[in-house]
């Protein structure tokens, strides 16, 4: 089965990846479901709402300020490194629900953060955004506007910026491979994007450890790690 993927991919003029929690997880940044899904006594997916923000800032900044410290401690891991490598040979685009920047640390030149950044920080009211790198010296920020400043990511009841994800409708339309690494597929509206480059004939490859819930739509479904898996692609190129 390898052998059939990997001629498919060495021939392909455009790869789309579309990746979740799990390639992150793999350098050592929770999943936030199922066993991670606490932080101290709350559930976090509570946590990630425009409500839960409102309702108590300090709260939200508190967790988010932990979860920070932890990416910037965190590093790309070979599955990072494998999809930036394949950009040197073909056409590479990603399109991830992380939000932690590590596909950019890595080398990766064409990434769409459909869930936006938890390295940008932007106002609740006015235009101000910035990616600020380090530690946040107040616990809740404050914009030079004087309204609060919330991390640039997509918290559950918001919208995906829609020119994102405009363009990454566009690009899973047009490539001839889609490689889904990492996700599940549970999360709307990224999990339609293999049904964009379906409508285009593309090859869809999962890569997971466990089935998911479109595991029999896929053309290959390849039971390893992305780190495993996406090294080996890249040794195609190589050889």
């Amino acid at each position: 089965m390898f052998k059939e993927v990997a001629k498919k991919i060495k021939n392909s003029k455009k790869i789309v990846f579309v990746t979740g929690a799990g390639i992150s997880q793999e350098s050592g940044i929770p999943t936030f479901r199922g066993k991670d899904g606490l932080w101290r006594k709350y559930d976090v997916m509570q946590l990630a709402t425009i409500n839960a923000f409102y309702e108590n800032p300090l709260l939200v900044w508190e967790w988010y300020n932990e979860r920070r410290k932890g990416i910037f401690a965190a590093k790309p891991n070979p599955g990072h490194y494998a999809i930036a490598e394949l950009g040197k040979y073909v056409d590479v685009v990603v399109l991830t629900q992380n939000i932690d920047g590590l596909h950019q640390r890595a080398g990766s030149l064409n990434v769409l953060e459909l869930h936006g950044s938890i390295i940008r920080i932007k106002c609740t009211v006015c235009n101000f955004k910035e990616e600020i790198k380090n530690e946040l010296n107040d616990v809740l920020p404050i914009c030079k506007c004087g309204n609060i400043l919330r991390p640039d990511v997509v918290w559950f009841g918001e919208s995906l910026d829609q020119d994102i994800w405009k363009h990454a409708i566009i690009h899973a339309s047009q490539c001839d491979v889609m490689i889904i690494t990492g996700t599940s597929l549970v999360v709307s509206p990224a999990n339609t994007l293999p049904i964009y480059a379906k409508q285009n004939n593309a090859m869809l490859i999962e890569i997971n450890p466990e089935k998911t819930v479109m595991s029999l739509n896929m053309d290959y479904s390849l039971r390893k790690s992305s780190a495993v898996a996406l090294s080996e692609f890249v040794s195609i190129f190589r050889n």
